[in-house]
């Protein structure tokens, strides 16, 4: 094993973890703001779990598209067969594939817990309007989503 494929694989790793982990803890604080929210109306009544934990689990799939960006930064770089295969440049352009669902799956997840928290208060309020909120959480879905696109298509083309 040369040195560069072992420092250019350490740093794609590294981005990696960054879109796991970050796009994990946006996710948790997020689902925790929700849940928050959704706590205080089901005290009031039980009979809105149901719809105030469809706005609380939104914010959780950033967490699992980092996951997807990590094994597929993982698979890439060659760890699976015990053989490291990325130059130095190589993994610095998987790093920075890795980097927007990193940063853009913690900011999105937060965002969208904000948004889901609001969406509760609608299902507080006037629980025939639900799907105004959900709808309102799903805008902020589809941001994660080119960040999920954007780092799987650049992992792609950069391990291609």
């Amino acid at each position: 094993m040369e040195l560069q494929n072992l420092i250019g694989t350490g740093i794609a790793f590294i981005g990696a973890c960054l879109a796991v982990g970050m796009s994990c803890a946006g996710s948790g604080r997020g689902v925790g703001i929700a849940g928050e929210a959704a706590a205080g109306v089901v005290s009031e009544d039980p009979g809105k779990f149901a719809k105030t934990l469809i706005l609380q689990l939104l914010p959780g799939t950033q967490g699992l598209y980092g996951l997807v960006i990590w094994f597929w930064a993982i698979f890439n770089m060659g760890l699976l067969s015990g053989v490291p295969t990325l130059d130095t440049g190589a993994g610095i352009a998987v790093f920075g594939a890795c980097l927007p669902m990193a940063i853009g799956g913690y900011v999105t997840a937060v965002a969208q817990g904000r948004c889901a928290a609001a969406g509760i208060g609608i299902v507080a309020k006037r629980p025939e309007q639900a799907s105004k909120g959900i709808l309102m959480a799903l805008m902020v879905e589809f941001y994660a989503i080119l960040c999920l696109l954007a780092s799987f298509l650049m992992i792609f083309f950069f391990t291609a």
